[in-house]
């Protein structure tokens, strides 16, 4: 075993050594932040990304429904096609990803040119850019017309963000939905007004989950 402090070679080479260390963590730095994916691929990509069963919703489906809650699944005929639709809570539940619905992304408006800021779980690609900061505009635009729809109809929303449910937080969140479902029910029941079934709830399927893992 080489003894570096009796070795006067080492502290002669030291300096370039360090050098190259600094070199190397700045390329590997470079590279992450970049966006080497052609278009071909980076279209590829996003279309393999599917919208129904995710990991996300399946995370979702699983803790309410181990905590007790029942639902019904992509309602196509309320606005949004909810992913959980809660008829006995008149709760509508979107799970959304952090990149198609542009989670804490700042979009200004001003003499018609549109800017998006890149939150830290929704990174804009460079690859076709303009492309992707007016989808995710209309994305956010869309689910805000949605949920007013929805509203207007008397239903509640709960927006699920992806990165809510990562593992260090996600059983925060569950219990965070599951309080304000039983929040919703005891408000919307203190009221005299009896509940009646409206027309689009009639016929929805019923969820059945595997308690399972």
């Amino acid at each position: 075993m080489v003894n570096y402090q009796k070795n006067p070679a080492f502290f002669k080479i030291l300096p370039a050594l360090l050098r190259i260390q600094d070199n190397i963590c700045n390329f590997a730095a470079n590279f992450i932040n970049m966006d080497h994916l052609t278009p071909q691929q980076r279209h590829k990509n996003m279309a393999a990304i599917h919208n129904k069963n995710t990991k996300p919703e399946m995370i979702v489906r699983k803790g309410l429904w181990k905590r007790g809650f029942r639902y019904r699944l992509n309602h196509k005929r309320l606005p949004g096609h909810p992913d959980l639709v809660l008829r006995k809570y008149r709760t509508c539940i979107f799970i959304n990803g952090c990149f198609w619905h542009g989670h804490n992304v700042t979009i200004t408006n001003k003499q018609e040119t549109i800017t998006v800021e890149s939150s830290v779980c929704c990174k804009i690609p460079n690859t076709n850019r303009d492309f992707w900061l007016e989808k995710i505009r209309r994305n956010k635009e869309r689910d805000k017309e949605e949920q007013r729809k929805l509203a207007e109809m008397g239903w509640h929303c709960i927006t699920v963000w992806e990165c809510e449910l990562k593992p260090k937080v996600m059983e925060q969140t569950l219990d965070s939905i599951a309080f304000t479902l039983n929040h919703i029910y005891l408000q919307d029941h203190s009221s005299p007004k009896p509940y009646e079934p409206m027309e689009e709830e009639m016929g929805m399927p019923m969820a059945a989950e595997n308690n399972d893992g």
